[in-house]
């Protein structure tokens, strides 16, 4: 039987984050058929577990429907300790190399942590996940500090153990769930080096981390009566006055700082409703949606170099909110937007357009 071709498709410029809604692209009845006969048509185990990460990685939507069936067919493959070392591999460089999936990633790790029948001396699923993130750990100074390539890769990196702290848990003896201790620590190291190292891509990568965990951190370090979050404030605060950065990566900085003077954001029932802007709102660029390059790297409105691309995709999707940017319409009458527009309209909508039409000139000039 001939080996099948693996190919990770591209990513479609497209708003896709942890907090958007889950969508399942056409063909996805067919792709799923291919799974529910199990792994009869994959030759070898680390063909038939890449195809299912591709697999993910452009349709997240499948992740509910799909994850039960991939641990049942892995079940009865994975049986040794290699194929589990293998298994393990196969996941982390998918969720470190993939810079949109380290979410999805570490929610299937946290799946197939609890699911996988398989415990050999060598170490169960979480624990051989957490010894191979390890490995990569203890080079964080030296990747810190490497070329742009292997400082990409060590981002990548970060941002997985983010999201694997947030999504592994720890079931204890009595059925309480907690997350990783080790993970903790690990996450404390990784913000030194990239503080430590003060270019502008690491310190965007601590913004992103810091946006992510901060305030699950800050809540677990005050637990134990820590003050790990005021030095690393302090640290931001001496890096804005002494770092070589860049303008633009000093205000994210500033900004993080603000956001965690908000505690993060988090609002109360009892709080009085406030029009968020980026001036009252330490929390503003994180309501904004988060878009993707053609080379899947994520970016929003606090990332500099993205600031005019994420203003036109943002005001392309308050001007046709109904449709995907490739023309496709989302409300469900089929048709492209630019096919057929009604040239009327109600008068309170045309209003509304154009004190849009006006405020979005009036931003532009600003």
């Amino acid at each position: 039987m001939a080996k099948p071709q693996v190919v990770v498709a591209p990513v479609l410029m497209s708003k896709l984050s942890a907090n958007a809604p889950e969508f399942y692209p056409s063909g996805y009845s067919a792709y799923t058929e291919s799974y529910e006969d199990g792994c009869e048509d994959y030759p070898t185990l680390s063909d038939y577990v890449q195809e299912f990460l591709n697999h993910l990685t452009e349709q997240p939507g499948s992740f509910e429907t799909e994850i039960e069936q991939f641990a049942e067919t892995l079940n009865g493959w994975v049986t040794t300790d290699d194929a589990l070392q293998e298994l393990v591999e196969l996941i982390y460089q998918q969720a470190t190399s993939i810079p949109n999936f380290s979410y999805m990633g570490a929610r299937l790790c946290n799946y197939l942590s609890h699911h996988l029948t398989i415990s050999p001396q060598s170490g169960n699923f979480r624990q051989l996940l957490l010894q191979r993130c390890r490995i990569h750990h203890k080079v964080k100074d030296q990747a810190a500090k490497g070329d742009e390539v292997t400082r990409k890769r060590f981002h990548a990196f970060v941002l997985f153990l983010g999201e694997l702290y947030l999504n592994l848990e720890i079931k204890g003896t009595n059925g309480q769930v907690t997350r990783a201790d080790i993970l903790q620590v690990g996450l404390r190291e990784l913000l030194n080096a990239l503080f430590s190292n003060p270019m502008d891509d690491n310190l965007i990568c601590a913004v992103k981390l810091l946006k992510l965990t901060g305030s699950v951190l800050e809540d677990a370090w005050k637990e134990k009566l820590k003050t790990d979050m005021e030095e690393i404030i302090q640290r931001i605060e001496n890096v804005v006055l002494d770092a070589n950065c860049s303008r633009d990566v000093k205000q994210m900085l500033l900004k993080l700082v603000e956001l965690r003077s908000s505690n993060w954001g988090r609002v109360h029932a009892t709080s009085t409703y406030r029009e968020a802007t980026p001036e009252n709102d330490p929390n503003y660029f994180m309501n904004e949606p988060t878009f993707y390059t053609s080379d899947g790297v994520p970016f929003t409105a606090a990332d500099p170099d993205y600031q005019e691309k994420y203003q036109e995709l943002l005001e392309r999707e308050d001007f046709f909110p109904d449709y995907e940017e490739n023309g496709t319409d989302l409300s469900g009458a089929g048709d492209p937007y630019l096919d057929d527009i009604d040239d009327e309209m109600d008068p309170e909508i045309e209003e509304a357009y154009e004190k849009f039409c006006l405020e979005s000139e009036h931003k532009r000039k600003q």
